[in-house]
């Protein structure tokens, strides 16, 4: 028997999926914008790499930060539009403004998530660069394989999370 769309649509994980479909490929194609990526990604970027430089220096590193290149005598990361923590992000968001939780819930969800998700890039920055210097030979796995795989995880763990203790207890306080 088929369903209609009315019906699908009453089904709250059906009406997930197409919220968070929709939310994350809006998202994506504003972010794909030319002015929103000159604007705000790429500011945004050079942020991510000046937080990577500072807690680098913190921990003992000569670094200097151009752009969104870190850089000591010892070792260099560009920080692209994919490494600054940016996909995940929004990965995240669009899972918090999708769910059925109250506006509290989604903007808690959104600010923590934001916070840790760019924590945990910090981490992975800061770790690739000493990577980079110490174990170059393991530089590039560690980026592709490893970290990409642990913010990606990080980010659907957070959801999870969030959406066990903020967004369901919402919907039963409702």
């Amino acid at each position: 028997m088929l369903l209609k769309v009315r019906d699908l649509w009453k089904r709250p994980d059906t009406r997930f999926l197409i919220l968070f479909l929709s939310i994350l490929g809006v998202s994506f194609f504003i972010v794909a914008l030319n002015w929103v990526n000159d604007a705000f990604v790429v500011p945004y970027t050079g942020f991510v790499a000046k937080m990577s430089g500072v807690a680098l220096t913190i921990l003992g590193e000569d670094t200097t930060v151009n752009g969104v290149v870190v850089s000591s005598p010892r070792f260099a990361v560009t920080i692209y539009n994919g490494c600054n923590g940016l996909v995940t992000s929004l990965i995240f968001i669009s899972g918090v403004l999708a769910f059925p939780s109250s506006i509290r819930s989604k903007a808690i969800g959104v600010l923590g998530g934001l916070v840790s998700i760019q924590i945990i890039n910090l981490v992975r920055i800061v770790s690739l660069f000493f990577i980079g210097i110490y174990l170059p030979q393991y530089f590039s796995q560690s980026h592709v394989f490893i970290w990409q795989s642990i913010v990606i995880v990080a980010g659907v763990a957070l959801w999870v999370l969030w959406a066990h203790n903020y967004g369901i207890s919402s919907i039963k306080r409702n």
